[in-house]
């Protein structure tokens, strides 16, 4: 692309003037970076043309994209158009007019013939459908596992409860004599009394 041969060509004119100045060739390493410069300058300007030209592309496709939504609003709004040219609102109403007399009609037909439910039959209709919805209900419940739990029962083999109160072996003769009531082990006493919050 044209930024990166003007990027070579920078390059070249900056290692010629090093090479220049080292042949100590003060006039032609001057010419030689002012020829840089130029060449910078130019890439400076290309990199400003080209971001134009890409906004400039970005412009026209966004354009573009407004065009094509315009488009199709404006064929949505004519396809709408035809649409309701066909429909006449009156030609509606006579249809919803006609539609609302034949189900009457047809309601009449019905009663003639019996087949419309009296209030009575509804109720019963609905009492009979709790009913069934209930039963249905109770047999879909799991049932209760009462083998189980008298098997369980019979399996434990628990401890007996003591009935004495315990001793405590550090207990001297003398001790057991005093009520065992009136001395409680300080443990105990520690383990009796609440916790504090």
């Amino acid at each position: 692309m044209t930024c990166a041969r003007l990027e070579v060509v920078i390059e070249a004119e900056k290692q010629a003037a090093r090479d220049l100045i080292r042949e100590k060739r003060k006039d032609r390493a001057l010419l030689a970076l002012k020829k840089k410069k130029v060449q910078e300058k130019l890439l400076q300007k290309v990199d400003v043309w080209l971001i134009n030209v890409e906004q400039q592309l970005a412009d026209i496709e966004l354009s573009s994209k407004k065009k094509v939504v315009f488009e199709s609003l404006k064929a949505g709004n004519g396809a709408m158009k035809a649409i309701q040219s066909e429909l006449n609102l009156d030609d509606v109403q006579k249809l919803m007019d006609d539609t609302k007399e034949a189900r009457a009609y047809q309601e009449e037909i019905n009663a003639i013939l019996g087949e419309k439910l009296s209030a009575d039959d509804e109720e019963e209709i609905l009492a009979e459908f709790e009913n069934l919805e209930a039963q249905l209900t109770v047999q879909d419940l799991p049932e209760v596992p009462t083998a189980a739990l008298e098997e369980e029962e019979e399996k434990l083999d628990l401890p007996n409860v003591p009935t004495k109160a315990p001793v405590d072996s550090n207990m001297t003769a003398d001790d057991n004599n005093e009520e065992v009531s009136d001395k409680v082990p300080e443990k105990r006493k520690v383990m009796e009394e609440p916790l504090p919050a």
